[in-house]
């Protein structure tokens, strides 16, 4: 298992580095997905399920995390190529610090490249790392008043994946609600509801993800 050791890019021109991070890699025909979430919303299921599914695709991950590597394990035992970052206690990943990550990970013979972010709504969203997507995932056991109380990160996003939706019976989450302050905040926000456990609601998020890669 490879890891390096990334620590917080401090630069005023983040917005230009991950202008360029994003250059040079449509330039390659990769696209990079930055993924975000709270803990234990089932952001490293929801991808192995996407993984698994776009076989067909070369697909590569970084997993960003503060210290641990169990995600990146569970990844590589996919057979997907990966790396581990650690992020020096930062909880965030920058445009230089996805830099960094993408010189140790490779970008050659590659599709698509999913940055893990690391978990939580606040510090990620407040980061340009260069990505072409946002995607963020909003879990049904963590309610769908999160709308509310992160703005910025459904503001920042283009996609809300709703995730564990085979839990709905179970919580009192109103789908309906949650999309509509979603896109009260980001008009322009895809929702995919989706269970990675049975596979509903992952083909349209599939297809989202290849047409985004072919409109690079």
């Amino acid at each position: 298992m490879k890891v390096i050791q990334v620590d917080r890019f401090i630069s005023d021109a983040n917005d230009k580095d991950a202008a360029k991070l994003r250059a040079d890699l449509k330039a390659k025909g990769v696209l990079l997905v930055n993924l975000m979430s709270s803990p234990g919303s089932g952001k490293t299921t929801f991808l192995s399920r996407t993984l698994k599914d776009l076989s067909d695709l070369r697909l590569a991950v970084m997993e960003a995390d503060i210290a641990s590597t169990v995600d990146a394990e569970r990844i590589a035992a996919l057979g997907a190529r990966s790396i581990q970052v650690h992020t020096g206690g930062m909880c965030h990943m920058d445009a230089g610090m996805t830099g960094a990550a993408l010189e140790g990970l490779g970008t050659d013979e590659l599709d698509v490249i999913f940055l893990e972010n690391v978990g939580n709504l606040i510090c990620p969203a407040e980061f340009d790392t260069g990505a072409h997507k946002n995607v963020m995932i909003l879990s049904v056991p963590e309610g769908d008043d999160k709308p509310l109380k992160y703005p910025l990160m459904f503001e920042q996003s283009d996609v809300l994946i709703i995730s564990k939706m085979d839990a709905l019976p179970y919580f009192n989450f109103d789908l309906e609600k949650c999309r509509e302050r979603a896109l009260r905040l980001n008009p322009n926000i895809k929702i995919f509801p989706v269970s990675a456990k049975t596979g509903d609601g992952m083909a349209a998020w599939e297809n989202w993800l290849r047409d985004a890669r072919q409109e690079l």
